[in-house]
């Protein structure tokens, strides 16, 4: 039970959260108030929290559909926490972190600790957003770095799109993963936030409120079409080859600050989410042409487009997908990504140009 104290800090924490609502022009619903309560005594805990020598606040795994407000209320509540040792991080680029850093202790007999040491130095609350394991590889490095975590007394804030025991759904190999499931339910509260609303969608204003907002998905993608995004085709002479890390990848053009890529280069030859997040680093405008149906192509270039999609959205990079067909067909077959429900849900915030009468001229498809 709370004392009075901390009754009353939990009751800021929940005014700040409603609030901060407000002014984006909401209210919070029922299920989002039943969160905001939990972290309002997360916040409050971790406030008073005098480390490693007092009572560890138990962590949150706060998981549930698309678009509920799961990685908004991580923000306003990260925001809130009156501490220096906390860190927010996306769950993509904190693992890439982590790969890094593990690659240079890899030699010492503890190098996931010192990873973390070199990473976390510190930390006293981490938030994870869009927590996930459907690889089988990393699943085991996941289970190695959470037990670190752990055991340093970090308490941890997660949002998922899957429960718990939805982690690493392959039959295969799910049973390899199911002592750090039950390491997570002995560690953190489990809360579900299932509201009946979609919040995904643009502002009550229609005005987009990022950068990713305002890009545009377009088919087939006609001159025409690709003139009125303001882009021009590329030339054969602008096609180049960019540097990444130790590999190099073809693009149809690099203009300043634009890139723009065939969907096959990008993610029907062997790469990786760190690949990516390097690129999103040098490009902020990226244009996708050849997009085609997922059912069509493979399953490793389908995952690594679903990659694509979360790594550009987060890194709040404009985006122009050039399609050949509606998003609703792109997206749609059996045995897509795990996650293309937040993909098509990410995808949605783009403006969308379908075809037009050519009125006699010729409409070139890119």
């Amino acid at each position: 039970m709370l004392v009075a104290g901390e009754r009353a800090d939990v009751e800021r924490f929940v005014k700040r959260l409603e609030d901060a609502a407000g002014r984006s022009g909401f209210e919070l619903d029922a299920a989002q108030v039943r969160v905001a309560g939990r972290l309002a005594q997360l916040g409050a805990e971790v406030s008073r929290w005098r480390g490693p020598f007092g009572r560890q606040p138990r962590g949150v795994y706060l998981w549930g559909p698309v678009g509920r407000g799961k990685s908004w209320l991580m923000n306003v509540f990260y925001e809130s926490v009156p501490t220096d040792k906390k860190h927010r991080v996306h769950f993509h680029e904190f693992f890439r972190q982590f790969h890094s850093a593990f690659s240079r202790h890899r030699q010492k007999r503890r190098a996931v600790d010192f990873a973390v040491e070199e990473l976390l130095a510190g930390c006293r609350l981490l938030c994870f957003d869009e927590f996930h394991v459907h690889d089988a590889g990393d699943a085991m490095l996941v289970s190695r770095l959470f037990t670190s975590l752990f055991e340093k007394k970090i308490t941890l804030l997660a949002t998922s799109n899957y429960p718990p025991d939805g982690l690493l759904p392959s039959p295969i190999y799910h049973h390899l993963f199911v002592p750090m499931i039950e390491k997570i339910g002995q560690t953190m509260d489990v809360v579900e936030l299932a509201g009946s609303r979609d919040y995904r969608g643009r502002s009550w204003s229609g005005e987009p409120r990022s950068r990713f907002e305002t890009g545009v998905y377009m088919w087939p993608g006609t001159d025409a079409q690709l003139h009125d995004a303001g882009l021009t085709a590329p030339a054969e002479a602008e096609t180049t080859a960019l540097d990444v890390g130790d590999r190099r990848i073809r693009a149809l053009a690099a203009r300043g600050d634009l890139v723009w890529f065939d969907f096959f280069d990008l993610c029907d030859t062997a790469r990786s989410a760190t690949d990516y997040l390097i690129l999103t680093g040098r490009f902020t405008t990226w244009v996708i042409s050849r997009l085609p149906r997922l059912a069509e192509v493979g399953r490793d270039a389908r995952q690594r487009f679903a990659n694509l999609v979360d790594i550009l959205c987060d890194e709040d990079v404009r985006l122009f997908l050039v399609a050949s067909a509606p998003l609703v067909d792109v997206l749609h077959g059996d045995d897509l990504p795990p996650d293309i429900g937040r993909i098509a849900s990410r995808l949605s915030l783009l403006s969308v140009v379908s075809p037009r009468p050519c009125h006699g001229q010729e409409c070139r498809i890119h």
